[in-house]
């Protein structure tokens, strides 16, 4: 009996118990869906990351004030007030490879609109702003130097806070917005971006950096210095520089900690890409346990098969079958129920992620790679599972196997 023929028997086999079959297989379409379905939604989720993160600005470094204490309690990361507006000047100036630098102090704060009100961010800066963080105004312009230099009371609305303050007026330019008591005019409105998860662009008030300091906070330090890079090759050598640069102008002692941190981009994406790793693991270690639950239920089948047709062993041995031609006939069966049920379950898996994908708006993308090792993978378990039953079914002593009822 050659392998074609060995084929078509355990396809005829299968046929025969097409609902048996069908249930046997559940396992490995389940298991097969969800490797898909989680590999694609944890891509999705990291490219949404990653293309958001860089629609904020290219090559970016952020330096933020350390940690202050209250008795022995670290109030965390950026709550000391370490950094001036003298420190970005200075990185400005002495510092070649940064090519903007742009200081930003920020705070939260009720901002109303006649009978409207909303708690967002208040971000004072500088115009180069716009340019270095990516944005665009959709509606209006953002000020300008001699208007920042004049700290006037002018602002550019993030999307959803002039959603939020103006949801009648497409164009809210010209009216006024209340911050903490101080009255600012609308000139310009940014054009949206999307949540970060961990940060909304769009809901912050831009106003001139000294505007925000005296005028809503009444605060000389900074909050944080975007200063971006030229090209990722500079960056190391940047972030060496600036951090020379702020330990002598804070007069750190050699061997003590820095009073400020600097981040780059990468950084960001890194955190969020290994995060989001160790959750895809997790959930591909849960897929993973389907399929082997999926191989476990081909074995079991496999078995009740070899024993409901032990006298078809027997027969077939008799008029000159070999045992390895029944063992891979029953081994041709077993592979046969995982690479259909592989490829079921490549199906419903591509088909969840586009669900997913269009209906309940989750990013998604489906992985060629993911597709592949999980049919290949459910094969194997089809092999490995039903290579016990075969071994069994071959060693079928003829005589017994005819006898058995």
């Amino acid at each position: 009996m050659n392998i074609l023929e060995s084929g078509r028997t355990a396809l005829g086999a299968l046929w025969a118990n097409k609902l048996r079959a069908m249930l046997t297989m559940l396992g490995i379409i389940i298991g097969v869906a969800a490797v898909i379905t989680m590999v694609s939604l944890g891509a999705g989720a990291q490219k949404s990351v990653t293309d958001r993160l860089q629609a904020l600005g290219s090559n970016l470094l952020y330096v933020r004030p350390g940690s202050s204490q209250q008795g022995r309690v670290s109030l965390g990361a950026g709550s000391s007030q370490t950094l001036e507006l003298r420190d970005a000047d200075l990185i400005r100036e002495r510092v070649p490879t940064a090519v903007a630098v742009v200081p930003e102090y920020s705070g939260r704060a009720q901002a109303k609109a006649g009978a409207l009100n909303t708690n967002t961010t208040v971000l004072g800066t500088t115009p180069a702003y716009v340019p270095t963080r990516n944005f665009t105004v959709a509606v209006g312009r953002f000020f300008t130097e001699s208007e920042a230099a004049r700290s006037e009371r002018v602002c550019v609305l993030g999307a959803t806070t002039a959603g939020t303050l103006f949801p009648d007026a497409p164009n809210p330019v010209g009216r006024s917005v209340r911050v903490r008591d101080v009255l600012f005019t609308v000139i310009g409105v940014l054009e949206a971006k999307g949540s970060q998860g961990f940060q909304d662009p769009d809901d912050q008030i831009v106003v001139p950096l000294e505007a925000a300091r005296q005028r809503v906070f009444g605060a000389d330090n900074l909050t944080s210095i975007t200063v971006q890079v030229g090209s990722d090759s500079q960056t190391t050598a940047t972030m060496v520089g600036i951090e020379n640069l702020l330990r002598n102008l804070h007069r750190l002692a050699p061997g003590t900690d820095n009073d400020f941190s600097i981040r780059n981009q990468q950084d960001v994406v890194a955190t969020i890409t290994e995060t989001n790793k160790t959750f895809s693991q997790l959930l591909l270690a849960i897929a993973g346990v389907s399929l082997l639950v999926g191989g476990i239920g081909i074995m079991n089948i496999m078995l009740v098969s070899v024993t409901e047709r032990t006298r078809e062993i027997g027969v077939r041995k008799a008029i000159g079958a070999r045992s390895y031609d029944v063992m891979l006939q029953f081994l041709i069966e077993s592979s046969l129920l995982s690479i259909f049920g592989g490829l079921l379950g490549i199906a419903l898996g591509v088909g969840l992620s586009t669900w997913m994908s269009k209906v309940a708006g989750w990013n998604s993308l489906i992985s060629t790679q993911a597709i592949i090792i999980s049919f290949l993978f459910s094969a194997a378990v089809g092999v490995f599972f039903g290579l016990y039953p075969a071994q069994r079914a071959a060693r079928a002593n003829v005589i017994e196997a005819l006898r058995y009822e």
